[in-house]
Order: structure tokens, then C-alpha cells, then sequence
């Protein structure tokens, strides 16, 4: 397809739009499975299954995901279910709760934030995902 659009003169036209617009689950969708890849994900509906992404997964207020994360940075405002694996951070907003574990280099929980689980901090955390890459 790259070729295609080089061909074609359009090679660099979708680039602006995929780096400025971050994947939305919308409020009143449901999906399950799995979700890799890069850059940033928004969580406002209900999502169940795996997650792995190079970017930033945001959960919404109303957002509700119960699944295995492995990102770069987790943010939550919603529910989360789950073992969580950030290379940076996981911050739970006062919104937010998580039942499972987190595996980080950073934790914040806000007042009025739920947590239940374990947190394990690590400085030289690495997503479980990278591990089995390289060992590959």
C-alpha cells in the first residue's frame, strides 16, 4: 500500500493524521479482543481482552476495561480490571479504581482514587511484552 501511495505522490498524506488523532472506544461501545500498536488509545466505553501499545492508554470517567496492559504510560479515570505493565507510569485519577496488579517505574493514586492489588516499582521496569521480544 506504501508503495501505492508513493507512487502515486500521496506517500506522507496520512502521516499528520495518524500522529494528531489518538484511537477513541467510544462512550456506549463494547468491544472485546485485543489492541496493539502505537501511539494513543481513549478508553470512554468497555473494552475486555489484551491490550499492548507503544503509547499512552487513557480510560475515561465512565470508562470500564478489564484487561492485561502493557503501555508505555496508563492513565485511569475509570475502572480498571486487570495486571497493568507501564514503562513510565500508571496514575489512577480521583475517579478512578483498579482491582489487579501494577508493574511500574512510577505510581500515583489521587484522594478519592481506589486501588486494590499489588504495585510493584521498579526504576528499570520493562513492559512484560519487550521482555519476550528481546529474549526472542
Amino acid at each position: 500500500m506504501r508503495r501505492l501511495l508513493t507512487l502515486l505522490g500521496l506517500d506522507g498524506i496520512f502521516d499528520a493524521y495518524s500522529e494528531a488523532s489518538p484511537t477513541t472506544i467510544g462512550r456506549g461501545i463494547t468491544l472485546r479482543g485485543e489492541i496493539r500498536g502505537e501511539g494513543s488509545v481513549s478508553v470512554l466505553g468497555q473494552f475486555e481482552g489484551d491490550i499492548v501499545l507503544d503509547g499512552t492508554l487513557h480510560v475515561g470517567p465512565e470508562g470500564r476495561v478489564d484487561a492485561n496492559i502493557t503501555a508505555h504510560a496508563i492513565i485511569i479515570a475509570g475502572l480498571v480490571h486487570g495486571n497493568l505493565s507501564a514503562e513510565t507510569r500508571v496514575e489512577i485519577l480521583p475517579t478512578g479504581a483498579l482491582a489487579g496488579t501494577v508493574k511500574s517505574r512510577a505510581f500515583s493514586a489521587a484522594d478519592g482514587a481506589s486501588v486494590k492489588g499489588e504495585v510493584w516499582l521498579d526504576e528499570h521496569a520493562e513492559p512484560a511484552a519487550r521482555a519476550e521480544e528481546r529474549r526472542s
